[in-house]
């Protein structure tokens, strides 16, 4: 499968699936493409990526078909989902408002209102801003709050921050700067990178902290060690595009040290799923998580595809492309269904046969970054096929 074949031959099945009759979408199917709890509370999270996602797609290829998807997931995100001040609730179920959907909900916004302007107006944008930024911003250092809970009271002495907050508002600004060329969403987003190297990013290996405390020191105990690769790379990937868009050069040398802390302790080096980093490790590197999500594999994929394309090192080439064939041959399964696992072990058994609806935003930008850099997938031989395609529940027996 290449990004070609992922955005208008298996998306535009997937959508059909994931579609919800009564509105939105479903949160995640089965490996037979059903909703696994149709009733279940509708997010802003799953609405705004998948939106964001088909717009991204839509803009890559001219499809019609994939502009439609983000609108209907951007239709039932305003309408059911959205609150007169322009924030985002957590889910249909829940009034909670996290800094963590908002991003994504200005990461959607901007995106769509490029691809279709019609079909997103500038004040929606506008509220969601002043929604962040009245609501969800500590004025004292300009980091984000958890949630409007944590904004009302202020951080309790055992609260933890994340950084993941962060990282996708840095994304969400990054994006609103290349759809728009506005150069204030840039000074956003310096100030952002500026945060996250004081308060989030190890002096003593480079890594990116999960998790901070209260005051934004570093936290003690497993969460203030915990160290995820996947975001090592995400950040990384973030970086390098803050300074292509005309950022501070320096960060690419805060990318450099993460990728190097997650090659260093992260990849697998042996069996089928050989490359594929692990889902955690902690602040010394050693392995706490030694499965492997999906979307970690995404963030390193797309990271050396664009490491690939400002380089035209080979080594990245090999590497994006050695990932491409890990993600389509051990996460996507070969039935009819438009479907993929979400976790597998070391040998491809699947831990998690969720098609999380989510996790179609992360392969989306996989795949385009990998088209952009020119990265081709190469058919994998029968025998490696075979040793690495999900194993299904029947197939344990």
């Amino acid at each position: 499968m290449n990004a070609s074949t992922f955005a208008l031959d298996f998306v535009p099945r997937w959508l059909e699936a994931v579609r919800a009759p009564s509105g939105g979408l479903f949160e995640r199917l089965d490996l037979q493409g059903r909703p696994v709890a149709a009733d279940e509370p509708r997010t802003s999270l799953v609405h705004a990526r998948t939106a964001f996602a088909l717009a991204h797609l839509s803009m890559a290829t001219g499809d019609a078909r994939l502009l439609d998807g983000a609108r209907h997931a951007y239709v039932f995100l305003d309408g059911s989902l959205r609150d007169e001040n322009g924030g985002y609730r957590l889910s249909t179920a829940s009034s909670l408002r996290r800094s963590y959907d908002q991003s994504f909900a200005l990461l959607a916004l901007v995106t769509l209102r490029k691809a279709d302007p019609q079909s997103v107006p500038q004040e929606r944008i506008d509220a969601c801003v002043a929604f962040i930024d009245g609501v969800l911003t500590d004025a004292r250092d300009g980091s984000l709050f958890e949630d409007d809970t944590m904004a009302r009271s202020g951080p309790n002495a055992d609260d933890l921050r994340a950084q993941n907050p962060h990282m996708h508002m840095l994304e969400a600004y990054l994006q609103a700067f290349e759809m728009t060329g506005e150069d204030h969403w840039l000074a956003r987003a310096s100030a952002l990178v500026a945060l996250v190297r004081r308060h989030f990013i190890d002096p003593a290996t480079g890594a990116v902290r999960e998790f901070v405390g209260h005051d934004l020191a570093p936290a003690t105990g497993e969460a203030g060690a915990r160290r995820e690769p996947g975001h090592q790379y995400e950040w990384a990937w973030l970086l390098h595009r803050f300074a292509d868009l005309g950022g501070d050069e320096s960060a690419r040398q805060d990318a450099a040290r993460m990728l190097a802390f997650a090659d260093r302790f992260a990849l697998r080096n042996d069996g089928p799923l050989a490359g594929a980093p692990f889902d955690a490790l902690d602040a010394d590197g050693h392995i706490v998580e030694d499965t492997h999500l999906l979307w970690p594999l995404t963030e390193a994929g797309k990271l050396h595809s664009a490491l690939y394309l400002r380089t035209g090192n080979d080594a990245h080439r090999i590497r994006a492309e050695r990932i491409e064939t890990l993600i389509f041959n051990c996460f996507f399964t070969t039935s009819d269904h438009p479907v993929f696992v979400n976790r597998v072990n070391g040998t491809g058994k699947v831990l998690w046969p969720e098609a999380l609806t989510r996790l179609v935003y992360h392969v989306a930008l996989f795949v385009t970054e990998a088209e952009r850099a020119g990265i081709r997938p190469h058919a994998a031989r029968p025998s490696v096929a075979a040793a690495t395609k999900p194993i299904l529940e029947e197939e344990r027996s």
